[in-house]
């Protein structure tokens, strides 16, 4: 056995240093519990202490400015700004067609790349599984959304292969969708928003699992803004699919200390939960335009190093990069006869379209806006940008509607009968209003009366030139031509086909024949954007704009979708050295 001594001194030292241990924890540990418990007060006080007024409320929807909108499915963030619309390096045209004007834009988010024939027919799959075509009631909601293939025909070439292959052979899965009018694209954007929240809403509680599959029928489905205005209507109303939300709302409301039973409240989602995103829609001209040319990939501090002629630096097609160079940037008609170059040697790696993503992004991280195909977008076309009027967002087409309020006062749900159907101008049926929407009708004098900023539903030709070229003009002092009939004072003198069902339901068309037409622009021509595998390289400018009517397809025109961006402009703080 080994005894240890310690020295007095050295033991009297050992134990003032344990003493001084134990002392110096405790201290650490009381401060701890001071700071864990004014954090504790202070977050507690911050959430319950309305700063409005001083009550007790829920803080956690208040504007902490910590929420922040989520970029939906595809969607990719592009951050609002200011640039130069309309400004072209070269106008061949001659057609005084893109006027500059610098304008503001508001940032919002943009497909990555164009819809594919994916995309589209995962659209015509609910649609044929929801609406069956078979059944005479809902035969037009499945052939108005299908594309028109024959676009790729030509007298005088043959194509039919596209014609047969092109939407639904899986190795063109990933190639943009064509043959889809104006209409149609409107359609599928606002289809894609139901499904988005559908399933938003499915994820959080508030519908039953996998409903939106197995229980959906052509009279028990979803609608954003059904749910939001009067959410028992959705899915007919089946209370076993649209659920309470979470926190106990689910369980039975319990009486309180006065023995009352006080019912929950808000136990739906509503908007600001912040869960539901805001609608797909076709991209304005200004915000496609924005996109495309992608000029913060230019800027210095506050200014833009130039203008891009493309949406890729540099004036020319081909890439400098040492890894691609030569390469083209874009899927374009090279020259006359030259679709893709010659053979084990391809320019841009295609005949007609290609699958997305094939080249580079741009500056924005968007994919082929150059090239592909052309992109419809929102705007009703006109010459002329009306800057003087408005440089914030701008866009041509507004036109206003409300819900509309039925009878007993709640809002008017459309059914199999209320349908809303549109014949076009090649006898073409597309339904515009689906079982389970919100009828809409345009505003009235409720909500034009004084107001400033708008005084009637439709805009589409508000301030469209001087008194000359407004759309209904004349030359007397009373501001009326009773000697004129309308058509006479049109100023855009286009052609009137008209389609017409008889009394035993053939579609009769009558086409415009006379010679007195003068132009092409109506009120039913939209803008499309961008060069398609049919264009020259001319058409690659991100400025330049043609017009198409909306009812109408081709087999170089498709489209994607943007949304609009709620809350602040960036996605993290910015500061002069950035």
């Amino acid at each position: 056995m080994v005894n240890y001594y310690i020295a007095p001194q050295n033991y009297y030292l050992l134990k003032s240093m344990k003493v001084n241990k134990i002392m110096a924890l405790r201290l650490i540990l009381s401060m701890m519990l001071i700071i864990g418990f004014a954090s504790c007060s202070k977050k507690s006080s911050s959430k319950k202490a309305s700063r409005a007024t001083g009550w007790n409320v829920d803080g956690k929807k208040g504007a902490s400015g910590k929420k922040k909108q989520e970029a939906g499915p595809g969607l990719v963030f592009v951050e609002g700004g200011t640039f130069t619309m309309g400004k072209v390096e070269d106008d061949v045209m001659h057609d005084w067609n893109n006027t500059p004007t610098q304008q503001h834009v508001q940032s919002f988010y943009m497909d990555e790349t164009e819809v594919t024939n994916f995309m589209y027919l995962e659209y015509l799959d609910w649609l044929k599984k929801v609406f069956p075509p078979t059944e005479e009631n809902y035969k037009n909601i499945y052939e108005g959304a299908l594309p028109d293939t024959l676009v790729w025909r030509n007298r005088l070439g043959y194509d039919e292969t596209m014609t047969n292959n092109y939407l639904r052979h899986p190795s063109y899965a990933n190639y943009p969708v064509v043959g889809v009018n104006w209409i149609q694209a409107v359609e599928f954007s606002k289809w894609r928003t139901e499904r988005v929240n559908e399933a938003l809403l499915e994820k959080n509680g508030y519908l039953k699992k996998n409903a939106k599959t197995d229980d959906v029928t052509a009279e028990s489905n979803f609608n954003t803004e059904t749910y939001l205005n009067s959410p028992t209507l959705s899915f007919g109303g089946n209370k076993d699919i649209v659920l309470p939300g979470k926190k106990g709302a689910r369980k039975a409301p319990r009486a309180g200390k006065n023995g009352k039973v006080v019912e929950a409240t808000n136990i739906y989602a509503q908007r600001s939960s912040g869960i539901l995103l805001p609608e797909y829609r076709l991209p304005t001209e200004a915000e496609w335009e924005y996109a495309a040319a992608a000029d913060v990939g230019q800027r210095e501090y506050n200014i833009y190093k130039g203008q891009k002629k493309y949406p890729w630096s540099g004036s020319y097609t081909r890439s400098g990069k040492r890894q691609s160079k030569g390469d083209q940037l874009a899927n374009f008609k090279q020259g006359n006869g030259d679709y893709g170059g010659i053979a084990g040697w391809s320019d841009d790696g295609a005949d007609i379209t290609n699958a997305v993503k094939s080249y580079p992004a741009n500056d924005f991280g968007l994919y082929d806006m150059a090239g592909n195909v052309a992109e419809w977008v929102l705007d009703v076309y006109r010459p002329i940008i009306d800057n003087e009027s408005n440089d914030f967002n701008y866009f041509r087409g507004n036109q206003y509607t409300k819900n509309k309020i039925g009878k007993d006062g709640k809002v008017d749900i459309v059914t199999l009968e209320t349908m809303e159907k549109d014949t076009l101008s090649n006898g073409k049926i597309i339904v515009r209003s689906f079982p389970g929407q919100i009828a809409q009708v345009p505003v009235d004098d409720k909500e034009t009366y004084l107001r400033q900023n708008f005084n009637k539903s439709n805009n589409i030709n508000y301030r469209d030139g001087d008194k000359q070229s407004s759309k209904y003009f004349n030359f007397t002092d009373s501001g009326t031509d009773t000697k004129k009939g309308k058509e006479e004072r049109e100023m855009y003198n286009s052609p009137k086909h008209n389609v017409t069902t008889d009394s035993l339901g053939n579609m009769v068309r009558k086409y415009d024949k006379t010679n007195k037409r003068t132009t092409l622009i109506n009120d039913n021509v939209r803008v499309y954007k961008g060069g398609s595998w049919r264009d020259r390289a001319y058409w690659l400018d991100p400025a330049q704009r043609r017009y198409f009517p909306q009812d109408m397809a081709t087999d170089y025109i498709g489209f994607r979708c943007a949304m609009s961006r709620v809350g602040p402009k960036s996605e993290k703080r910015k500061s002069a050295r950035n």
